[in-house]
């Protein structure tokens, strides 16, 4: 099944989800960029652009994880679309992944096999 239209992961390797999503676009012959955001950090317009993409609300972009713990983060400041991306610009590590995007449409694949919605 492969497919003509562009699919971008931005990814982390050391992610299991993310490098199963990989597997899984690898499985079926959809050919895929891959981009290592903590190597190439997203701007600005990037993390606007996951944002009109994705469904949800804006914080499920940000990863409630140790490292947000340990920079003493409090969920509730981080709701809005500007917060999210403000906390995501100062900490890209705080992204969650993998975000794919195909045909106009955005998928944290969590767990992997979310990605296959991308393709119904």
């Amino acid at each position: 099944m492969a497919t003509a239209k562009k699919v971008t992961v931005y990814h982390n390797p050391v992610c299991g989800k993310s490098r199963g999503a990989l597997e899984i676009l690898g499985e079926r012959g959809i050919d895929h960029e891959v981009i290592e955001y903590l190597k190439s950090p997203v701007d600005r317009a990037t993390l606007e652009h996951f944002l009109d993409l994705l469904p949800g609300a804006p914080a499920e972009l940000v990863r409630k994880d140790k490292r947000f713990k340990e920079l003493g983060l409090d969920e509730a400041d981080y709701q809005t679309r500007e917060d999210v991306v403000k906390i995501l610009l100062a900490h890209p590590e705080l992204m969650e992944r993998p975000v794919v995007i195909h045909d106009g449409r955005a998928i944290i694949a969590r767990p992997s096999e979310r990605v296959l919605e991308l393709f119904d």
